[in-house]
């Protein structure tokens, strides 16, 4: 008989200890060493615990391969999308059957019919290529497309490019007339880009060594990029800068905040060279945000979402030339049970977004009488918002709407008439949505509060505590995870995988004191909620313990590792992609990108004993201790600015170390990429088909 195969051996890093001190209290790092991006010995380690993931996982190739083929099957490669209209064009992208990127078109505004989802690009009558990512891309790894702004008359396009996932991109010019790009060549610019009246100005963000946005640059076209301009300079590394142009075309603003104060800057987009104004002084601790709006009625005017006085935001209007605080009107009063997110001016009307009992919705405000109403949706859970809607002078604008048993959907609606027309709702193959059902449930969190669970399972579902359960978390900066619909997750679904959303505080579902209760230092009641849904869904007779895995990314990274050590006999298997675990040895280091901007949102332990001490309670990999864990899949991106590879590496460094558990525990290191992982479509299914796969494993789900 032939010798059996030998058990993969995991790797081992190295220890090297480095001993760290603040408030008298003394750390020691057994992996700080890995932080060394450039050392031979880092990428050996990583490349090892790569090879040694590729071996654990060997024997799920052939499960790997059927849920690529199940989530590729499902979606019609060679498609196109819903046309926006702006000004003269319809724009649209499309994607092709083996390539990995869109290609964006347009076509003469009012074009009878749809796009052929079939035809080449560019090859139907008047439609012209705008950009092709693909030939972007090249043959190389990575490809990302940041800015895509076209000029005020629709001649020129600036666009931008990232070939590492690092976030810093290239910005050029292109000529839509010829498709050429112009010689102007901007390096390591950021997200952020905004056209002047002249069709030749451009203003543009930069960041510092820390990855901050905090310059805004101008550039005339043809000039040096040596001859730029400085316009904007943000000294206080708290804040971040963004700069955009106006919906109306009127003014560029320059919006400078941090997580809890912000200025707004503008200036006419008719005259670029001109000095910004400042709408309001910055003043501890308000927020606000401008919507420029003009008609010959009322003149230019600002909408103003604003915290000032109005926890869960009001909305105020002044005009552009008193723009300050003593000049604001009420024209949306604070509610204290809806929490106003956003505002879109356009001619005649405002579109208010908002959220209510932890959904998305809708308001529109006439401008020439003041009547209000809600956009009626037509599931009881669903996420929906304003899309692409470039014009300003419509009556219609966009709504992008989706659910968990829906696939996304795009609709026009006019908000005169109230009538919703589909445009596009994406097609789905080998999808009946008459076989799933959605509903919403709450949880109760130890402290009292009610938690909303957004839940998805097939109709035939008999609840006696044996399905698994795959229960996603977020819980950070206020952002809000809606239950939108996921053409991969059918693959789970079809297996008899319940999936669940927990809605944690730290996000934003509830309004703004959902998220204060989720941060700084009461920052443990995001673990704690999350862990009172899995005991929820299992009191409900959903599943039990070992049949529940739970997933997060980032800041949602972060809650795994936390439950993963609160926790860990309530979970059978963990997904921890890109996560933030090592968060007080970062926190502390303010030459690391992004750490200062954190302060607002973790606290400062460089300065607070109580922060440190708060912080070091429930960093994941300052609180390993010696027990079983779940099964364990980790990623990382070699390039990731804002979660360092580190920071995944040295936990599971650390989980080896201290010998906890027999059950799986992975580390994949993305080598080519950054924060999002892949780039390419086809590798971000293969990298979707390579996680379901460990989930229906670890959670013992024989495949069909």
């Amino acid at each position: 008989m032939a010798a059996p195969t030998p058990a993969p051996v995991p790797p081992s890093a190295p220890r090297r200890p480095t001993v760290l001190r603040h408030h008298g209290d003394t750390r020691t790092d057994d992996w700080y060493w890995l932080r060394e991006r450039d050392d031979p010995e880092v990428r050996a380690y990583l490349e090892a615990e790569n090879a040694y993931t590729d071996a654990v996982t060997a024997h799920l190739a052939p499960l790997r391969d059927r849920l690529f083929e199940e989530i590729r099957g499902r979606i019609r490669e060679t498609d196109v999308s819903a046309p926006v209209r702006h000004g003269a064009h319809e724009y649209f992208s499309r994607t092709r059957a083996g390539l990995q990127y869109p290609v964006h078109c347009r076509r003469p505004a009012g074009t009878a019919g749809a796009p052929d989802p079939e035809a080449e690009p560019g090859a139907a009558p008047g439609e012209t290529v705008v950009l092709d990512e693909n030939v972007l891309a090249g043959t190389g790894p990575y490809f990302a497309l940041g800015a895509f702004a076209l000029s005020p008359d629709q001649r020129l396009l600036a666009h931008s490019v990232d070939h590492t996932g690092g976030e810093r991109y290239t910005l050029r010019v292109r000529d839509l007339t010829t498709g050429v790009d112009h010689p102007d060549a901007i390096p390591d610019t950021y997200y952020g880009v905004a056209w002047a009246d002249d069709g030749a100005t451009l203003f543009y963000t930069r960041t510092d060594e820390a990855m901050r946005p905090w310059q805004v640059w101008r550039h005339r076209l043809g000039s040096p990029t040596t001859d730029d301009v400085l316009v904007f300079e943000e000294a206080d590394e708290r804040f971040y800068v963004g700069v955009e142009r106006s919906r109306s075309g009127r003014v560029v603003v320059v919006t400078s905040g941090s997580k809890r104060t912000t200025e707004v800057w503008f200036v006419a987009a008719a005259d670029p060279t001109a000095p910004l104004t400042v709408v309001e002084p910055r003043r501890e601790g308000v927020e606000y945000h401008v919507e420029h709006h003009h008609s010959d009625a009322t003149g230019s005017r600002f909408f103003v979402l604003t915290n000032d006085e109005a926890p869960d935001f009001r909305l105020m209007v002044t005009p552009t030339a008193t723009p300050g605080r003593d000049a604001w009107t009420e024209v949306l009063p604070h509610r204290a049970d809806v929490r106003l997110d956003g505002v879109d001016a356009f001619a005649g009307h405002l579109v208010c977004s908002e959220r209510a009992d932890a959904l998305a919705r809708l308001r529109i405000v006439d401008l020439a009488d003041g009547t209000e109403h809600l956009v009626a949706m037509p599931d009881a859970v669903y996420a929906a918002g304003l899309g692409a809607t470039p014009e300003y002078d419509t009556t219609r604008v966009r709504i992008e709407y989706s659910s968990l048993v829906t696939p996304p959907s795009s609709y026009d609606y006019d908000v005169a008439t109230r009538d919703l027309t589909l445009v596009r709702a994406t097609p789905v193959r080998n999808y009946d949505p008459a076989t799933l059902t959605s509903t919403r449930e709450w949880a109760v969190a130890p402290d009292g509060t009610r938690i909303p669970v957004s839940i998805v399972h097939r109709r035939d579902l008999v609840r006696d505590g044996s399905a698994p359960v795959l229960l996603y978390g977020y819980g950070a900066y206020e952002i809000s995870i809606d239950p939108t619909f996921s053409s991969a997750r059918l693959s789970l679904l079809d297996r008899g995988v319940v999936f669940a959303i927990a809605h944690v505080r730290g996000g934003g579902e509830c309004g703004r004191r959902w998220y204060d209760e989720g941060k700084l230092l009461r920052k443990r009641n995001t673990f704690t909620d999350f862990v009172a849904c899995a005991q929820h869904l299992v009191a409900r007779g959903y599943t039990r313990p070992d049949r529940t895995a739970a997933r997060g990314g980032s800041a949602g990274g972060l809650l795994m590792g936390a439950v993963v050590n609160l926790a860990p006999e309530q979970f059978g298997a963990v997904v921890a992609e890109v996560p933030f675990v090592d968060c007080l040895t970062t926190i502390l280091d303010p030459a690391l990108p992004l750490t200062v901007t954190e302060w607002e949102e973790w606290g400062n332990p460089l300065e607070d004993p109580e922060v440190y001490r708060y912080m070091k309670s429930y960093s994941p990999v300052d609180n390993v201790e010696p027990r079983d864990h779940p099964a364990l899949l980790v990623t990382a991106g070699l390039h990731d600015p804002r979660v360092q590879y580190w920071e995944p590496a040295k936990w599971v460094a650390r989980l080896r170390a201290t010998g906890t558990g027999a059950r799986a525990l992975l580390l994949r290191t993305e080598m080519d990429a950054g924060h999002s992982g892949p780039s390419g479509r086809y590798d971000a299914w293969r990298d979707e088909a390579f996680v379901l796969a460990f989930v229906l494993d670890a959670l013992g789900v024989a495949d069909a």
